[in-house]
């Protein structure tokens, strides 16, 4: 439980810090939501930041914390971008913001795809367009996603460090 407060605190603050919400813990997983002060471009390029930064600070984190671990932490991150029903939702103290649809099950099903791919972070064409994301060099895929009647165009990044050579147009994102 220490070691898992320890890893939420880390990504949480950094996806708070590239202005991304935290929606909810599941498990050992974040769901964040990026977009709710700034439009989808923003969003997108910071939801990348916060990707890129997340696994530099999880090497970090697993040198830190190397004896306390019998292995070390890993993670698979999956990003969409498009409309979602955002909103105050549960019951009494369990009532919080979140958001819920098509996107988000993507999104999900994206982080599922990390270990298909043996990649760090799978994101869509969506994402990779609304950031203007130089992709050159990326393993490119058409992925059938359950829900979906259409191929998906996807991105997988083996390792997430890459993202710092592709040139995100960084607006007002930070790192």
């Amino acid at each position: 439980v220490f070691i898992l407060n320890q890893y939420f605190q880390v990504m949480g603050h950094t996806v708070e810090e590239h202005n991304g919400y935290l929606d909810k813990f599941i498990g050992d997983g974040i769901m964040a939501i990026f977009g709710m002060r700034t439009g989808i471009e923003e969003a997108c390029k910071d939801a990348l930041e916060a990707s890129r930064l997340m696994f530099v600070r999880l090497e970090d984190f697993n040198r830190r914390y190397q004896h306390e671990l019998k292995n070390e932490l890993k993670m698979g991150i999956g990003l969409h971008a498009g409309k979602v029903i955002l909103g105050e939702m549960g019951y009494g103290r369990s009532k919080s913001i979140t958001a819920i649809g098509d996107t988000v099950n993507t999104a999900s099903r994206f982080e599922s795809l990390t270990k298909e791919y043996a990649s760090q972070l799978i994101f869509s064409q969506e994402i990779a367009a609304h950031a203007k994301l130089n992709v050159e060099g990326l393993e490119k895929h058409q992925v059938q996603i359950r829900g979906r009647q259409s191929l998906m165009g996807i991105y997988s990044c083996v390792n997430a460090s890459d993202l710092a050579s592709m040139k995100i147009p960084l607006g007002s994102v930070g790192s």
